[in-house]
């Protein structure tokens, strides 16, 4: 292991993507801890230990603290998320001619694309601060003798939405850096920095409950066994793999024969990862924005009631989002019908399944039901530790879509290092040639 981390730095470019992503997430932190001038600090922490286990709890989680703070950088990547979400499902549903054209455009389309989620991006990142602006103006704050926001004039409330709408310009701008220039997916990356920044508060909090004895010290036991299973669990469905054995034919080109070899086609049990927690909770958050412009209306309070991490609504929309979304990515991501005609087209088979069409419906038959036990063990991971949180009262600080994003996204970078390893030794191999029992470079 040390070994490896030592090769990391050993390759100049490899070095030089990982510091600069870890110079990102820096930025990225230190934004997160500017406050936004006239907020009553007491105050924004007495209303979200109100909400703590709710909805803005649960948001301030993926922010890393940058909401309760009512930082620069409070909104975070949700927005984009959100505007990519509504881009995806409008691809998918082939509902705009144009976006189906784009989409056939190669690259040029690819990047009209991109330029038509950052200007959504935009819009969506208006209206929540403009929700977030009138929940922290209005909403009563228990606790606290002073309101979160002393100043409400349009004066605030412009340099309060413009502030945030930048500052969601901002992160959405170093994700793409972290991507282009980086290692690992920036957006990711930047979710899980925001996830990692509470772990050592969390640690800490739950020493405290058990050194005063305010939490039974079998029932730690039981919870940290508990988190122990669900890290083992989530590193197994990430790693997890149907492999399908494929039998290449030999073919004679020229003098020599090709082919002949057994292999096989992994299909992953979660090919979707945390996509499709990512997404389901930007989902489930939409509603709770639009109840923002409403903090006082007695109808908006019990939506909000109902609308919460553990409740029983919540759970089950929660969890039919994350089986929609692991059905709609690999429904992107993977077709079987180019999968069958490029096994046909390099002479692969499957055994007892004859080319062609039929292949294409036997890898169909087998990824969907794959991807529904996937989709199922995610929900479990997911909504599992919400329920025990509910009933049990159980101090779980990172629920299981934490977890979930946390170790999706440690193992995706972890394989992309892998991987520029793994291409920098082939380099050096084939960078190299012997004659006559000597070696020589050729670079």
């Amino acid at each position: 292991m040390f070994s490896s981390i030592v090769d990391i730095f050993k390759i100049e470019e490899l070095r030089k993507k990982i510091l600069f992503t870890l110079g990102i997430l820096a930025i990225f932190r230190l934004g997160a801890a500017i406050p936004l001038p006239g907020v009553n600090p007491q105050a924004l922490r007495a209303l979200f230990d109100a909400h703590r286990g709710g909805f803005l709890g649960f948001l301030d989680i993926f922010s890393g603290g940058a909401m309760s703070r009512l930082s620069i950088l409070a909104l975070g990547v949700m927005p984009y998320i959100n505007a990519s979400i509504i881009m995806s499902l409008l691809q998918g549903a082939h509902m705009i001619p144009y976006l189906d054209q784009l989409a056939k455009e190669g690259e040029t389309g690819r990047k009209k694309i991109s330029q038509l989620t950052r200007y959504l991006t935009v819009l969506i990142a208006t209206i929540q601060a403009v929700g977030l602006t009138t929940m922290i103006i209005h909403m009563p704050v228990r606790g606290s003798e002073l309101p979160v926001v002393s100043d409400t004039s349009f004066r605030f409330i412009f340099i309060t939405v413009l502030t945030l709408v930048t500052g969601t310009i901002f992160v959405m701008w170093l994700g793409e850096q972290i991507t282009e220039l980086g290692i690992g997916n920036g957006i990711s990356l930047l979710i899980f920095a925001g996830i990692i920044d509470r772990l050592p508060g969390s640690v800490k909090n739950f020493f405290q409950l058990l050194y005063a004895e305010e939490m039974n010290f079998l029932v730690a036991i039981v919870l940290l066994v508990i988190i122990c299973a669900t890290l083992v669990g989530v590193v197994w469905l990430e790693t997890a793999q149907r492999r399908i054995p494929v039998q290449y034919a030999k073919r004679i080109i020229g003098r020599r024969m090709y082919g002949g070899a057994s292999t096989f086609l992994p299909l992953r049990v979660d090919t979707a990862g945390v996509i499709s927690v990512i997404f389901a909770v930007s989902i489930m958050t939409a509603p709770l924005t639009v109840l923002q412009f409403f903090p006082q209306s007695p109808w908006a309070q019990k939506i909000s009631s109902f609308w919460t991490r553990g409740g029983i609504l919540y759970e089950i929309i929660f969890a039919a989002l994350i089986i929609f979304f692991c059905y709609f990515y690999n429904s992107i991501i993977l077709n079987p019908q180019e999968l069958a005609e490029n096994l046909k087209k390099w002479g692969g088979f499957i055994q007892g399944i004859r080319p062609g069409e039929p292949t294409a419906k036997y890898i169909q038959y087998i990824l969907e039901r794959i991807t529904l036990g996937g989709a199922l063990a995610v929900v479990i991971i997911a909504v599992l530790p919400d329920l025990l949180r509910k009933w049990f009262n159980a101090p779980f600080y990172f629920g299981g879509t934490t977890i979930l994003i946390a170790v999706g996204v440690a193992l995706d970078t972890v394989g992309q290092i892998e991987s520029q390893l793994l291409m920098r030794n082939y380099e050096s191999l084939a960078k190299n040639i012997k004659i006559k029992g000597r070696w020589f470079n050729i670079r």
